[in-house]
Protein backbone atom coordinates (compact mmCIF):
# COMPACT_ATOMS: atom_id res chain seq x y z
CA UNK A 1 0.00 0.00 0.00
CA UNK A 2 1.55 3.63 -0.97
CA UNK A 3 1.85 6.27 1.46
CA UNK A 4 0.58 9.53 0.84
CA UNK A 5 2.48 12.42 0.53
CA UNK A 6 2.13 14.98 3.31
CA UNK A 7 0.49 17.13 0.78
CA UNK A 8 -2.71 14.75 0.42
CA UNK A 9 -2.66 13.98 4.31
CA UNK A 10 -1.85 17.53 5.81
CA UNK A 11 1.23 16.15 7.81
CA UNK A 12 3.70 18.91 5.79
CA UNK A 13 7.41 18.56 5.95
CA UNK A 14 9.13 21.21 6.97
CA UNK A 15 9.88 23.29 4.17
CA UNK A 16 6.11 23.07 2.78
CA UNK A 17 5.34 24.43 6.96
CA UNK A 18 8.12 27.18 6.34
CA UNK A 19 6.30 28.28 3.03
CA UNK A 20 2.46 28.08 4.58
CA UNK A 21 4.13 30.44 7.49
CA UNK A 22 5.54 32.77 5.29
CA UNK A 23 2.22 33.05 2.90
CA UNK A 24 0.42 33.99 5.63
CA UNK A 25 1.04 37.52 4.06
CA UNK A 26 0.79 37.57 0.36
CA UNK A 27 4.32 37.10 -1.32
CA UNK A 28 5.58 36.40 -4.51
CA UNK A 29 8.31 33.65 -4.76
CA UNK A 30 11.93 35.70 -4.22
CA UNK A 31 10.22 37.68 -0.94
CA UNK A 32 9.18 34.22 0.39
CA UNK A 33 12.73 32.93 0.35
CA UNK A 34 13.70 36.65 1.66
CA UNK A 35 11.55 36.50 4.50
CA UNK A 36 12.32 33.00 6.06
CA UNK A 37 15.93 34.10 5.44
CA UNK A 38 15.24 36.95 7.82
CA UNK A 39 12.80 35.64 10.22
CA UNK A 40 15.14 32.51 10.98
CA UNK A 41 18.26 34.61 11.16
CA UNK A 42 19.68 32.36 8.76
CA UNK A 43 19.03 29.08 9.89
CA UNK A 44 16.35 28.35 6.91
CA UNK A 45 17.47 28.93 3.43
CA UNK A 46 15.31 27.36 0.72
CA UNK A 47 16.78 27.28 -3.05
CA UNK A 48 14.86 28.23 -6.10
CA UNK A 49 14.12 24.88 -7.44
CA UNK A 50 12.67 23.70 -3.99
CA UNK A 51 10.65 26.46 -2.96
CA UNK A 52 9.00 27.03 -6.57
CA UNK A 53 8.38 23.21 -6.14
CA UNK A 54 7.46 23.42 -3.35
CA UNK A 55 4.87 26.22 -3.91
CA UNK A 56 3.60 23.99 -6.90
CA UNK A 57 2.36 21.34 -4.67
CA UNK A 58 0.72 23.34 -1.85
CA UNK A 59 -1.20 25.16 -4.92
CA UNK A 60 -2.28 21.53 -6.53
CA UNK A 61 -3.16 20.73 -2.83
CA UNK A 62 -5.62 23.60 -2.58
CA UNK A 63 -3.40 25.06 0.51
CA UNK A 64 -2.38 28.39 -0.98
CA UNK A 65 -3.71 30.65 -4.19
CA UNK A 66 -1.90 32.72 -6.72
CA UNK A 67 -3.44 35.87 -6.58
CA UNK A 68 -4.42 38.06 -9.86
CA UNK A 69 -1.85 40.62 -10.39
CA UNK A 70 -0.12 42.97 -12.93
CA UNK A 71 3.35 42.49 -11.70
CA UNK A 72 5.26 39.55 -13.79
CA UNK A 73 6.14 37.89 -10.42
CA UNK A 74 3.31 35.04 -9.18
CA UNK A 75 2.16 36.64 -5.65
CA UNK A 76 0.68 33.90 -3.42
CA UNK A 77 -1.23 33.43 0.07
CA UNK A 78 -2.69 31.12 2.40
CA UNK A 79 -5.99 30.24 1.96
CA UNK A 80 -8.15 29.04 4.56
CA UNK A 81 -7.82 25.63 3.69
CA UNK A 82 -4.33 26.42 4.35
CA UNK A 83 -4.38 27.98 7.05
CA UNK A 84 -6.19 25.50 8.81
CA UNK A 85 -3.34 22.69 7.88
CA UNK A 86 -0.81 25.12 9.00
CA UNK A 87 -2.86 25.54 12.63
CA UNK A 88 -2.68 21.37 12.55
CA UNK A 89 0.95 21.37 11.66
CA UNK A 90 2.18 23.90 14.57
CA UNK A 91 -0.19 22.07 17.28
CA UNK A 92 1.39 18.77 16.41
CA UNK A 93 4.90 20.11 16.33
CA UNK A 94 3.82 21.92 19.76
CA UNK A 95 2.44 18.59 21.33
CA UNK A 96 6.00 16.63 20.10
CA UNK A 97 8.57 19.51 21.70
CA UNK A 98 6.11 18.96 25.23
CA UNK A 99 6.88 15.45 24.73
CA UNK A 100 10.28 15.90 23.87
CA UNK A 101 10.45 17.95 26.93
CA UNK A 102 9.04 15.61 29.37
CA UNK A 103 11.01 12.58 28.38
CA UNK A 104 14.38 14.92 28.74
CA UNK A 105 13.32 16.27 32.27
CA UNK A 106 12.73 12.79 33.09
CA UNK A 107 16.52 11.54 31.63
Amino acid sequence: MARSSGFESGDLADAALHVLLALVQPRHGYAVMQFLDQESRGTIALGPASLYTTLKKLVGAGLIEELDGDDSRRVYQLNTKGREVLVSNIERRRQLLAMADHIMEES
